[in-house]
This record gives C-alpha cells, sequence and structure tokens, in this order.
C-alpha cells in the first residue's frame, strides 16, 4: 500500500515561486512513474507533468518552461517546483503515482493572486 501526502502549497503573487512535495510511502516508490495534476475551481483536474522512474518527464503545454518535477528516489518523494506562477495556475494540486494501481494524494492548494 503507497500513500501520498502533498505539502508546499499557499498564496503567492503572480510571478512568484512555489515548491510543492509529495512524500510517498511504501518500498515501491522509485518504480512508480509520479505525476502532478491539477484541478480547478468547476474544472476537470488536469495533467501537469510526470517523471518516469527513468528521470524523463513531460508536461502539459501551458506549464513547459516554468514548472519543474523532479524526485528522490531516497527519501521517496516528488517535487514540483513552480516559477513564473499565474492567477491561471490556481487550483488543488495533487500528486499521482501508478504500479498496478493508482494513487492519489489528498491535494494541496495553490493559489496565485495579487
Amino acid at each position: 500500500q503507497v500513500q501520498l501526502v502533498e505539502s508546499g502549497g499557499g498564496l503567492v503573487q503572480p510571478g512568484g515561486s512555489l515548491r510543492l512535495s509529495c512524500a510517498a510511502s511504501g518500498s515501491i516508490f522509485s518504480r512508480m512513474p509520479m505525476a502532478w495534476y491539477r484541478q480547478a475551481p468547476g474544472k476537470q483536474r488536469d495533467f501537469v507533468a510526470r517523471i518516469r522512474p527513468s528521470g524523463s518527464t513531460n508536461y502539459a503545454d501551458s506549464v513547459k518552461g516554468r514548472f519543474t518535477i523532479s524526485r528522490d528516489n531516497g527519501k521517496n518523494a516528488a517535487y514540483l517546483q513552480m516559477n513564473s506562477l499565474k492567477p491561471e495556475d490556481t487550483a488543488v494540486y495533487y500528486c499521482h503515482g501508478a504500479l498496478g494501481r493508482e494513487y492519489w494524494g489528498q491535494g494541496t492548494q495553490v493559489t496565485v493572486s495579487s
């Protein structure tokens, strides 16, 4: 069983930065592709970024060049560095892992507003 716990959300001004963390329990983390999704009020949950066990990454077009996903298998953690934040980045951000089944965190709120 894997549990995912996000942290690092908050209120930031446009142009600012935040770093989200996802702490994972269990022994399979290093074999799991990890991803971040986000859901704005009244909208569907959308893909943001993914990092595979190999370290390869891919991003949604809306965040390319601004967000960076990374992982530390020794710490069972994944991260999302968010720079040049925009009001449209406001959402609840969810950590996601998948290996045989899907795992979701509880989400962390990110609000970009002046």
